[in-house]
């Protein structure tokens, strides 16, 4: 049984693109897409796709590479953690890297960017950055 599944995601995305692979697959979950399609949304990613039968459902993301020939993700990094949860309210929400980068936030209303939960004026839950 795993206790992490979204460091483990996050921690699978980094390794992909340390190794510099074109695509990663993750076993899949409503968090891990909703993530997922955050990422897409902002720009992080080319597309993703959710392939495969209930059991073992994965979706398959497909990394952005910018001009320069290096992946558009440079680090992704956990923020709550079970052990630890990080709330913040709608006053508080973080700037990751001066605006540069996201943080997601898990909100009453869903997932979404920190962009969004201002616009919102919603707080809840950090689940990580990406920039």
């Amino acid at each position: 049984m795993m206790t992490d599944p979204i460091a483990d995601m996050l921690a699978r995305i980094k390794n992909a693109i340390m190794a510099e692979y074109k695509e990663v697959r993750i076993p899949h979950s409503k968090m891990k897409e909703g993530v997922v399609q955050i990422l897409k949304k902002e720009g992080f990613i080319s597309e993703y796709s959710v392939e495969g039968e209930i059991p073992k459902k994965e979706i398959v993301i497909k990394f952005k590479i910018s001009q320069e020939g290096k992946n558009v993700i440079s680090e992704l990094k956990r923020i709550s953690k079970p052990g630890r949860r990080v709330y913040v309210s709608k006053n508080e929400i973080p700037w990751v890297m001066n605006g540069l980068g996201i943080a997601i936030i898990s909100t009453s209303k869903g997932l979404m960017s920190d962009r969004e939960a201002r616009r919102n004026k919603t707080g809840g839950e950090v689940i990580c950055y990406v920039w």
